[in-house]
C-alpha cells in the first residue's frame, strides 16, 4: 500500500519528489497510524505487512527510511534489517520493539539499526527519529572526519593505521543512533571522538552537552540530570532544565560514567529505555530525543563484576565500543601532533618553534602516561623555556622520566615475586599521580581505590 502526502501545487511550479518511508508491520492499525503521521509530516509512505512485501517494495523504490516491527509473520525485523543493510546501505532502518524488550532493542542496534521505538509507539518520539533519519539519506550525508564543517571544527589528527581506523569507525558510528561507549586512557581524546561522532551525524546541528559524572555531588545529581520545578526544594526559585532537556535533539556525553552512584544508574537506565524525563517536583514526564555517548578510563566490565556498575545499564551503554589509541601506540603521529600543538600555541601571526631531530626522537621514545594532554603540557613548558626558534632535547626535560621508565621496565622472573609486584604497583601509582598532577584524591580515583588505601600504599612503598 502506498500513501502520498497532499500538498498544494501552484500552476507552473516544479514539484520536488517527497521523501519516502517504508513502514513494515503486520498490524493494520499501526501501519495506518504511522502512515498518517508520516503524511502529515509531508512524506510519502509505503506500507507492507510482511518481510516479503517489504522486499518487493525495496526492489521498486528508493527509500529514505525503513521502519519495521521486530516481529513479522514470515521472519523478524533483524532479518529485514540485514537485508536492507546488505542490499540498500544508504537506507537507514529503525525497528519497533515490544514494550520493555530491551534485549531486542540492543540486538537491533548492534546489528546496525539506526534507532528503535518501543510499543505503544509514541508520535512525540517518532517525529524526531524520522527527522534525524532523513538527514542521513541522500541529501544529508554526514561529512567525513577530514572535512571542515565550520570554523573551529575539531579534527582527529594522525596518519598511522590505528588513527585511520579510528576515523573510519567514527564515520560509521555517526550514521547510527546507537549508544556508544568510548574507552581509552586519560588524555587520549575520548571527548574529541564523541564531538566528532556528534558533528558528523544527523544531530550535528543540535546541542552537544558534555558531563563529567565524577564532578557532580551525589545529592545534586538528580536535579542536574533531570532538572527541577520551581518550589521542588529549598532554593528552587525557578524552573530549571537538566542535562537531558538541554541536550534534546542533540547528544549527551557522559564522561567517567563509571563514577555514577548506583541509585543514579537506575534512574539513568529508565530514561534511556523510555526516552522520557521527569523533573524533580513535576507530576508529568517529558519526551526527550537524546543520543547517549559514554566514556571512562576504567574497565566497565570489571566494575560490573565488582558490583560498582549495574549490568543492565552496562548492556545499554556498551552497545558499540570505540577504543581510542594511547599516544605511545602511535609514535609516528607525534611529529604531526607536536607541529599542530606548537602552531596553536604560537598563534596565528607568530612563527612556531621547530623541534630538533633529537627532541622528536625523545618524544617518540617516551611512554606518555598522560597522552596528548601531557604532550601539550611538555611542549608548552618547552616553548616557554627555549630562547630561539628551535626546541632541543634539553628543553623537553624528559631525560629523567625516560631513565625512570627504563629502570621500571622489569620483566617477570627477573626479581623475587614480592619485589616484582611492588615495582609494578609503584609504577601504576606514579603514573596515576602524574596524570592527576599529584592530586592524591584524583589519583586514588584513577586507581579505583580509596584515598586511605592510596595513602597506605604510598607509605609502604616509600613514595614521597
Amino acid at each position: 500500500m502506498s500513501r502520498k502526502p497532499k500538498a498544494p501545487v501552484s500552476e507552473g511550479e516544479e514539484t520536488a519528489l517527497p521523501r519516502r518511508v517504508l513502514v513494515v508491520d503486520d498490524e493494520a492499525d499501526i501501519r495506518e497510524l504511522l502512515a498518517l503521521t508520516l503524511e502529515r509530516m509531508g512524506l510519502a509512505a509505503d506500507t507492507a505487512a510482511s518481510a516479503f512485501e517489504a522486499e518487493q517494495h525495496l526492489r521498486k523504490q528508493i527509500y529514505d527510511l525503513c521502519l519495521t516491527d521486530m516481529r513479522l509473520p514470515d521472519g523478524d525485523g533483524l532479518g529485514l534489517l540485514e537485508h536492507v543493510t546488505k542490499n540498500y546501505p544508504g537506507t537507514p532502518v529503525a525497528v519497533i520493539t515490544a514494550y520493555g524488550s530491551a534485549e531486542n532493542a540492543v540486538a537491533a542496534l548492534k546489528a546496525g539499526a539506526f534507532d528503535y521505538l518501543s510499543k505503544p509507539v509514541s508520535l512525540a518520539q517518532l517525529r524526531p527519529l524520522v527527522n534525524s533519519a532523513l538527514k542521513l539519506s541522500k541529501a544529508g550525508q554526514p561529512k567525513k572526519t577530514g572535512e571542515c564543517v565550520g570554523a573551529g571544527h575539531p579534527v582527529l589528527l594522525g596518519d598511522s593505521q590505528p588513527m585511520q581506523q579510528t576515523r573510519q569507525m567514527i564515520e560509521k558510528l555517526a550514521r547510527s543512533q546507537a549508544p556508544i561507549h568510548i574507552t581509552g586512557e586519560s588524555g587520549s581524546g575520548k571527548e574529541l571522538a564523541a564531538r566528532l561522532i556528534h558533528l558528523h551525524g544527523p544531530r550535528g546541528d543540535g546541542p552537544f552537552v558534555a558531563v563529567n559524572c565524577g564532578a557532580i555531588p551525589e545529592n545534586l545529581m538528580e536535579s542536574e540530570f533531570f532538572g527541577y520545578k520551581k518550589g521542588a526544594f529549598t532554593g528552587a526559585a525557578q524552573d530549571k532544565d537538566g542535562f537531558f532537556h538541554t541536550a534534546n535533539s542533540g547528544t549527551l556525553f557522559l564522561d567517567e560514567v563509571a563514577d555514577l552512584p548506583l541509585q543514579m544508574q537506575v534512574k539513568l537506565l529508565r530514561v534511556i529505555q523510555e526516552k522520557m524525563v521527569r523533573k524533580v517536583g513535576d507530576t508529568q514526564e517529558d519526551p526527550v530525543d537524546v543520543r547517549i555517548i559514554s566514556a571512562t578510563h576504567q574497565d566497565l566490565g570489571l566494575c560490573v563484576e565488582q558490583g560498582k556498575f549495574r549490568q543492565d545499564l552496562y548492556y545499554r551503554l556498551n552497545v558499540i565500543i570505540l577504543k581510542m589509541p594511547a599516544l605511545r601506540e602511535i609514535p609516528d603521529d607525534i611529529p604531526l601532533l607536536a607541529g599542530e600543538i606548537l602552531g596553536k600555541m604560537a598563534g596565528r601571526d607568530a612563527v612556531p618553534p621547530k623541534l630538533s631531530p633529537e627532541a622528536l626522537k625523545v618524544l617518540q621514545e617516551y611512554s606518555f602516561p598522560g597522552n596528548v594532554r601531557e604532550l601539550e603540557n611538555i611542549l608548552e613548558r618547552a616553548m616557554a623555556l627555549t630562547t630561539g626558534g628551535r626546541i632541543g632535547k634539553a628543553d623537553l626535560h624528559l631525560t629523567s622520566k625516560l631513565q625512570k621508565e627504563e629502570k621500571a621496565a622489569v620483566r617477570p622472573g627477573s626479581l623475587p615475586l614480592q619485589e616484582y609486584l611492588d615495582t609494578m604497583e609503584k609504577e601504576a601509582i606514579m603514573s596515576a599521580l602524574e596524570k592527576s598532577r599529584y592530586n592524591k584524591t584524583a589519583a586514588a580515583k584513577l586507581l579505583g581505590i580509596t584515598f586511605r588505601a592510596l595513602r597506605y600504599r604510598l607509605e609502604r612503598l616509600g613514595i614521597d
